[in-house]
């Protein structure tokens, strides 16, 4: 008679720990870390936009802003950009005092950029949580019908 096995086999076990990880992934690129720097809905960055109070910059790629347009106001640079920073104090005029509100889709890479951003020494970084296509925070941008920018084929 052959004794049955009661553990587990190496491929049970390699299975589950590549879920684990897939779904740890999952997580961290879905959730927001904290941010406890300032924040606005998306109607206030509009509106502080449009008053000329913020710097509002669309992180986005430029497939998303081909998808949906960009806000209305905004600068679009691409937060994978090599020369992302250059261009960010080009908008800011080299001031990193000014204020400048980011905004992306859901609010996930915002939160994270505003993050660096205020490591990186700009003291005035505004995240906009709602994001383009709505989170937790709110609608987002496009619900909310603010108006955008339609772009073509942009580098950002």
């Amino acid at each position: 008679m052959t004794r049955q096995r009661n553990f587990p086999t190496r491929r049970m076990v390699l299975f589950g720990g590549a879920a684990a990880l897939a779904t740890g992934v999952y997580w961290w690129r879905a959730t927001p870390p904290h941010y406890g720097g300032a924040k606005l809905t998306v109607t206030q960055a509009h509106e502080a936009a449009a008053q000329g109070d913020v710097v509002l910059v669309d992180i986005r790629t430029p497939r998303e802003w081909m998808a949906t347009g960009v806000p209305s106001g905004a600068h679009p640079i691409d937060m994978r950009r090599d020369d992302f920073l250059t261009a960010l104090a080009q908008v800011a005029g080299a001031d990193k005092t000014r204020p400048i509100a980011v905004i992306c889709a859901r609010g996930v890479r915002s939160a994270r950029l505003s993050r660096a951003l205020t490591e990186a020494g700009f003291s005035n970084i505004v995240d906009v949580p709602e994001g383009m296509l709505g989170s937790a925070a709110g609608p987002g941008w496009l619900k909310t019908g603010l108006p955008v920018t339609q772009v073509e084929g942009g580098s950002g």
